[in-house]
């Protein structure tokens, strides 16, 4: 052999070396890198379900993914990992099988089988309804009932956003499930805070959790023109916000954008209160626009303060927006250089950050104050 190597080095005093590293580092990897896949891949993601139900998993997560994308196939095998689970007595409500089933939904999400999704989710909210109703209370120490509550919270949550899409286009149930999930939040936290927590029944939603509850019904509302419903709920959740989060200000101005959008007429229209009395609270127009203004140098003031590490791309995003926002205030109030400039720095911003959208709405308020002004000379 030795003779040979020999032999082979004078004939090939390059490749021949080459090969041989070639095929140490082959060896290498196969040695070393098989084994690890094996463990963090294959066996570690599904350790906590029993193999015949991790089996199936992996083949629902194979034909989940890439060019081997099959929603028919994943779903059965999916439906097969969850129907063993219940034969091998997996509780239906652990983490690891309400894991499998938000998969499915998220799978139908993602291939555009939108009503797919909501009949999913729609079934794991009557599920945990049904089991909230009937058997939390012979769970308060374990932790099982503050786990199943907070799923429901998520679960509706995820339908609202569900039910708002174009796709779907149902906002009556959207809004029916965001309202269910930021009182059941509320009650919760509430009860509590009252009652006190009991010995053993785990931890609930933190103030930032409920707080993007809250948020999600604010939005609901905002993408549907109920802009005076949506501001006392982004002011709540501003309230929950850590103080040195940039999503303080990115809430910040939405409470401005909400400001400006409200119609004290229509505000008055919408309220419950008596027509006998010609008293109304709502606000002028004016007042508004001042006010959501002031929220919006607040949100630049914010963004501003935040340096590193808290600071992340949404601190600079909502610059761009709130200098935006600035400048149409200033639009609507008249001041037409000024605004100007609001909007010139915001295309700026934008542009810097690839913020495309930011950027197209900069520029068309530019166009709308060129048009103002030729309209004006």
């Amino acid at each position: 052999m030795r003779a040979q190597f020999r032999e082979q080095f004078r004939r090939s005093p390059i490749l021949f070396p080459f090969a041989l590293g070639c095929i140490a580092l082959v060896s290498a990897f196969g040695i070393l890198y098989i084994p690890w896949y094996y463990k963090n891949v294959i066996i570690k993601p599904y350790h906590n379900f029993p193999e015949p139900v991790a089996k199936k998993l992996r083949k629902a997560i194979f034909y989940s993914r890439g060019k081997h994308l099959d929603i028919r196939e994943a779903n059965k095998h999916f439906r097969q990992a969850l129907a063993l689970a219940d034969e091998l007595g997996m509780d239906p409500f652990s983490d690891e099988i309400m894991g499998v089933k938000y998969t499915i939904a998220a799978l139908f999400e993602d291939a555009d089988y939108y009503s797919l999704a909501v009949d999913v989710l729609e079934i794991m909210r009557s599920d945990c309804q049904r089991w909230v109703d009937e058997f939390s209370d012979r769970h308060w120490t374990t932790g099982h009932r503050s786990r199943v509550m907070k799923n429901m919270v998520q679960i509706n949550l995820k339908l609202g956003q569900l039910y708002d899409t174009r796709y779907v286009n149902e906002p009556e149930n959207g809004e029916k499930r965001l309202v269910e999930a930021v009182e059941s939040a509320l009650r919760e936290q509430q009860r509590r805070e009252t009652d006190g927590v009991k010995p053993g029944e785990g931890p609930w939603m933190t103030s930032d959790e409920i707080g993007g509850t809250l948020e999600a019904l604010g939005t609901h509302y905002e993408q549907f023109d109920s802009h005076y419903l949506a501001t006392p709920l982004f002011v709540k959740a501003l309230e929950l916000c850590p103080p040195k989060s940039c999503h303080s200000a990115v809430l910040m101005n939405n409470i401005s954008t909400c400001l400006a959008q409200q119609s004290p007429t229509n505000a008055l229209t919408m309220s419950p209160a008596p027509s006998d009395f010609p008293v109304s609270n709502t606000a002028p127009r004016t007042l508004l626009i001042d006010q959501a203004r002031q929220w919006a140098t607040r949100a630049l003031a914010q963004a501003a303060a935040i340096h590193a590490p808290e600071r992340t791309e949404e601190c600079d995003l909502a610059c761009a927006v709130a200098t935006h926002n600035l400048g149409e205030f200033l639009e609507m109030s008249g001041n037409i250089a000024d605004a100007r400039l609001q909007y010139e720095e915001a295309a700026r911003l934008a542009k810097s950050l690839r913020f495309q959208d930011g950027l197209v709405n900069a520029r068309a308020g530019l166009r709308r104050l060129k048009e103002l002004e030729k309209k004006d000379a």
